[in-house]
């Protein structure tokens, strides 16, 4: 079963900003990053190469350029594949392109994919089959992505995330008002999936797949492929 591509976003209407949006104007911080000294620790030390989908200002993919012998780096968005490319030491083993994932992937094998708050801008099912073909036998996938609460428990999740949020947000900014990173400028749009059909259907496509529901509105998902399968 496919889960249904994302919604065109419709008719732009006035919304008054919520205390927490005023909040998030004065002390930006970046929830994507937060998970980024995760996602190295599912990883091996070093690999040879390393596919970034939706890689916006290139924060991860210049971390994954530490362990890897190359990084390609991909974001359908000319704009913050600019500022990717301005933000990359000209040493670093990365490259960035302006590509949608929704049309595929560069070709692989890559040692490690990695995905963070990107699915849920593309068909979701067809891209974790991408990923698993372009995923090198023994690699690793590793998904941070968002998805819509709708169990007491999530609303939970989220309510409990807000003074965490808060606090992490003046931490970050030494509390003081600051302006928003370059990771934050890249165009976004809110989750529209259920957790419970996310995980149904990822198990589904990557047989394994560990999943879980995080801090800060998002989940993770880790998928390994055997060293010995057909894509």
């Amino acid at each position: 079963m496919e889960i249904p591509p994302p919604r065109a976003p419709g008719p732009a209407r006035a919304r008054r900003p919520s205390a927490l949006d005023r909040f998030h104007a004065a002390f930006p911080w970046d929830h994507n990053a937060h998970y980024h000294p995760w996602i190295l620790r599912q990883l091996p030390a070093r690999f040879p190469r390393a596919l970034d989908v939706g890689s916006g200002s290139g924060d991860l993919a210049r971390l994954l350029a530490g362990r890897a012998g190359a990084v390609h780096a991909v974001d359908r968005d000319p704009a913050i594949t600019a500022r990717a490319r301005e933000l990359t030491p000209p040493a670093l083993p990365v490259s960035f392109a302006v590509a949608d994932a929704a049309a595929g992937l560069p070709a692989g094998p890559h040692d490690v994919i990695t995905c963070v708050a990107t699915l849920h801008h593309l068909p979701f099912t067809a891209t974790l089959v991408r990923c698993r073909r372009a995923l090198a036998p023994g690699g690793t996938l590793v998904v941070v992505g968002l998805y819509r609460p709708r169990t007491a428990v999530e609303h939970l999740l989220g309510a409990a995330a807000v003074p965490a949020n808060a606090a992490m947000a003046l931490i970050r900014n030494g509390g003081r008002p600051a302006r928003r990173p370059p990771a934050m400028t890249a165009p976004t749009r809110p989750a529209d999936t259920p957790f419970a059909e996310i995980a149904r259907e990822a198990r589904r496509v990557l047989p394994g797949a560990r999943l879980r529901r995080r801090l800060f509105w998002r989940y993770t998902l880790v998928w390994r492929r055997p060293a010995h399968t057909a894509p």
